[in-house]
C-alpha cells in the first residue's frame, strides 16, 4: 500500500514539473541494451534546439517498481561538473580566484609540493585534475565508516602523511577525487557554510533543478531514488562517502537536461549571472599541460573532458558510484546534449551503447577523420616501453609499472601502441608531434619531451613516460620468481604432507604454513563486500597479517635450511623457492605493498 501511494505521488509531481517531452521511440533500443548488458534500468534526457528537452526511462527501479522518467538517480563523478560550475560562480563573484593558492585558502591541509617555489598549487589545477595529487586512498572510497554529515577534513586526518604532489602542478593530467574534495573545502572556506547547502541554494535553485541536491540521499529516506545494483542485479543502497564533493549528487533526467542547457548558454539564468560565459566556453579545454603545449586539444578542463567517440566529439563527464553509471555530454555548437544514468554498475557492460543510441537520436553531426599528415619526428627514437606517469592511484604504482605498461613501435609511417592488457592501436600521424588513433576523428595523442628531457606520450587523460628496458625487466623477473616460488612451496608442501615427510622441523614447514595462511586470508578477503575494502575488517587485517608474516616465515625457513646442512636437488629447489618469494616480498615492501594494509 505504501508503494502504491508513492506511485500516485510520483505521477502527480511528474505532471506538475516543468514540461519535458517523452521519447518513446528510444524505449525499445534502450531496453534491448539493458537486457543484453545485464543492466537493471536507465533514465535519460536529450536536449535538441528544435525538439527541446525529452526524457525517458526503461527497466526497473528495484525488484518491485518500474523506473520512471521522474525517478531520482545518482551520477557519481558527473557531480564534478556541477561542483566546478559552483566554483566558477565564486570566481565570477570575486570570492575565489582561479589562480588562488590552495595552501593559502586551506592553511590546515598539509601539502607536500616539491615545486612550491616555482609551481604553487592553484585552484585551477584542482579543477583541471593537473595538481599532481593521488586519486584517492582505498579507505576514502570503499568504506562503511563514512558519515554523511562528517566534516570534509575527515578525509585528510592530521595523523596521515601530507598530500604529496607527484608532478609539477599544471603540467600533467592525473584524475583526482582528492582534488575535488579540496575544492569542496575551498567552497566552504569562502562561503562559511557547508558546500552542499551553498551549491543547493546558489547553483541548483537558480537553474531550476528543484529535484536535485548535493546532500546525501538514501533510498530509505526518499522512495523516488532508484536502487543501485551490481552484477546479477544484486541491489545496493546508497552509502555516505568521505570524498563526497567528487561524486555525491542526486538528480533527475529532467534536471540534468536543464543543467546541460545552461552549460551551452551564456552563464545567465533568470536574469542571474551564475558563471562567466568565457569560463563556460573554456570548459573541456586543457589549459597548461605538456600535451596541450604540444598542440593536443584532447583532455580535460574546468570540469569537462573532450570525448571523441563514434565519429562525434563532445564535452562530457562520466560517473561511477555504488550501483550506478552515468554520462553527461554536450555539443555546444549544435546546441544538443544528452544525459543517461543506469542504476547498475556492471564491470564488463558496454555503456557506450546507451550513449550511441542517444547521439543517434539527437542526430549529432558525424565528423570525418582528419587525413594522415607527415611527421617531422624520427619515430624510431620514440620506440620503447612506456609506463603511466603518474599512476592514478599512488598506492598501486607498482602494478601500473609491471602490468600497466605499453609498448610503442613504428611501422609504415605510423606508430603502434600495444598496452600489456589490451589490443594494439594504430596511431596515425596528424601533423607535428600529434597522432590520431584509428577510431578517432581528431588528434588523440601527442609526443613530447618533458622538462627533464624524458620522452613522453599522452592522450590528454594519461601520460606515459619512456623507460629503459632494464628498468622494467628486473621487475618482471622478480614477480615471476615470486609467483613460481609461491606455487612451488604450495605444491611441495602438499606433496610432503601426502608422503608424511613434512615435520615442524623441516625448513619448508614455516614457509608452507605462511602460504596457507595467505591463501586463507585471500579467501576471506574475497568473501567480503566491496564496500569494506578500505576498512580495518577481519578480512583486511588477516590479509595484512598474512602478507607481513610470510617474509618472516621465509627468513626462518632459509635459516633452518642453512642450519640443517641439507643437500641435493630437493634442498636446492626449496632454497631457491624461498629466496624467490622473499626477494619479491622485499620489492613489494619497497613499493609499500607488504604488509598489505588496505585501510592505511
Amino acid at each position: 500500500m505504501r508503494y502504491g501511494l508513492w506511485l500516485v505521488v510520483l505521477h502527480l509531481t511528474g505532471a506538475a514539473a516543468p514540461a519535458c517531452g517523452q521519447a518513446p521511440r528510444l524505449q525499445a533500443p534502450v531496453e534491448r541494451v539493458l537486457k543484453e548488458e545485464g543492466l537493471v534500468g536507465a533514465v535519460w534526457s536529450t536536449v535538441h534546439p528544435e525538439r527541446g528537452i525529452q526524457v525517458g526511462a526503461a527497466g526497473r527501479a528495484d525488484a518491485r517498481r518500474p523506473l520512471a522518467a521522474t525517478s531520482r538517480v545518482q551520477v557519481g563523478s558527473v557531480a564534478k561538473t556541477l561542483a566546478a560550475v559552483g566554483m566558477l560562480r565564486l570566481v565570477r563573484e570575486g570570492r575565489v580566484a582561479l589562480d588562488g593558492r590552495v595552501d593559502v585558502l586551506l592553511p590546515d591541509v598539509r601539502i607536500d609540493n616539491p615545486w612550491a617555489d616555482t609551481h604553487p598549487l592553484r585552484v585551477r589545477h584542482l579543477l583541471d585534475h593537473t595538481a599532481g595529487l593521488d586519486d584517492a586512498r582505498l579507505w576514502q572510497i570503499f568504506s562503511r565508516e563514512a558519515a554523511p554529515d562528517a566534516p570534509l577534513g575527515a578525509a585528510f586526518p592530521r595523523a596521515s602523511p601530507p598530500l604529496r604532489l607527484r608532478t609539477r602542478p599544471g603540467t600533467r593530467f592525473s584524475y583526482s577525487n582528492t582534488g575535488y574534495t579540496l575544492l569542496g573545502m575551498i567552497i566552504e572556506a569562502a562561503t562559511g557554510e557547508r558546500y552542499e547547502s551553498y551549491l543547493d541554494r546558489h547553483l541548483l535553485q537558480p537553474l531550476g533543478m528543484t529535484n536535485s541536491t548535493f546532500r546525501f540521499v538514501s533510498q530509505a529516506a526518499d522512495p523516488r531514488l532508484a536502487m543501485g545494483h551490481f552484477e546479477d542485479s544484486v541491489p545496493q543502497a546508497s552509502v555516505p562517502l568521505f570524498l563526497r564533493p567528487a561524486s555525491q549528487f542526486t538528480t533527475t533526467a529532467g534536471d540534468m537536461a536543464r543543467f546541460a542547457e545552461f552549460l551551452m548558454g551564456d552563464g545567465k539564468t533568470g536574469g542571474v549571472q551564475v558563471a562567466g560565459a568565457e569560463l563556460l566556453r573554456a570548459m573541456g579545454t586543457p589549459a597548461s599541460t605538456e600535451a596541450a603545449s604540444a598542440g593536443l586539444r584532447a583532455g580535460y578542463g574546468l570540469g569537462l573532458g573532450r570525448r571523441d567517440r563514434q565519429g562525434t566529439v563532445g564535452l562530457c563527464h562520466s560517473g561511477n558510484t555504488v550501483g550506478y553509471h552515468a554520462m553527461l555530454c554536450i555539443y555546444p555548437q549544435e546546441r544538443k546534449a544528452f544525459f543517461v544514468s543506469a542504476n547498475a554498475d556492471v564491470e564488463d557492460a558496454e555503456y557506450d551503447r546507451l550513449d550511441r543510441i542517444l547521439t543517434d537520436a539527437l542526430g549529432v553531426r558525424r565528423t570525418t577523420p582528419a587525413p594522415a599528415s607527415r611527421t617531422a619526428l624520427e619515430l624510431a627514437e620514440w620506440e620503447g616501453i612506456y609506463v603511466p606517469s603518474p599512476s592514478r592511484f599512488a598506492s598501486f604504482a607498482y602494478l601500473d609499472v609491471v602490468l600497466g605498461f605499453a609498448a610503442l613501435r613504428h611501422a609504415g609511417g605510423s606508430l603502434h601502441l600495444t598496452p600489456f592488457q589490451g589490443r594494439a592501436r594504430e596511431l596515425i600521424p596528424a601533423g607535428g608531434a600529434l597522432f590520431r588513433r584509428g577510431d578517432r576523428t581528431a588528434p588523440s595523442h601527442a609526443l613530447f619531451l618533458d622538462t627533464d628531457g624524458a620522452r613522453a606520450l599522452s592522450d590528454g587523460n594519461q601520460t606515459y613516460e619512456k623507460i629503459g628496458r632494464w628498468c622494467i625487466v628486473p621487475l618482471w623477473i622478480s614477480a615471476a620468481g615470486g609467483v613460481l616460488g609461491l606455487v612451488y612451496l604450495l605444491v611441495a608442501g602438499l606433496a610432503r604432507i601426502a608422503r608424511r615427510s613434512l615435520t615442524p622441523g623441516h625448513p619448508v614447514f614455516a614457509p608452507f604454513a605462511g602460504v596457507l595462511l595467505l591463501i586463507a586470508a585471500a579467501a576471506l578477503f574475497m568473501r567480503q563486500s566491496l564496500l569494506h575494502l578500505g576498512d580495518s575488517t577481519l578480512a583486511n587485517v588477516s590479509l595484512a597479517a598474512a602478507t607481513g608474516a610470510l617474509p618472516l616465515a621465509l627468513l626462518f625457513g632459509l635459516w633452518r635450511q642453512r642450519a640443517s646442512r641439507r643437500r641435493g636437488l630437493s634442498a636446492t629447489l626449496d632454497a631457491f623457492a624461498m629466496a624467490g618469494v622473499l626477494q619479491w616480498a622485499a620489492v613489494l615492501a619497497w613499493w609499500n605493498l607488504v604488509p598489505l594494509r588496505l585501510w592505511a
